[in-house]
């Protein structure tokens, strides 16, 4: 899951925002940092999504 991906699963926040997330000790790691960009599993931002943001699963 890329950065976009982050964004769209929060609901459309901004670039800034989702760098800020992500730069959070709380966030998991990153499992590779490609020239785009850094990549984070998926199940990985799930399960932070729904233990930080559980009202985005409305």
């Amino acid at each position: 899951m890329g950065s976009q991906e982050i964004r769209d699963a929060l609901g459309g926040i901004s670039r800034q925002r989702v760098y800020q997330i992500t730069q959070r000790r709380d966030f998991p790691e990153p499992v590779a940092q490609l020239g785009m960009g850094n990549v984070w599993l998926a199940e990985d931002v799930e399960a932070w999504i729904k233990e930080h943001r559980s009202s985005l699963d409305d």
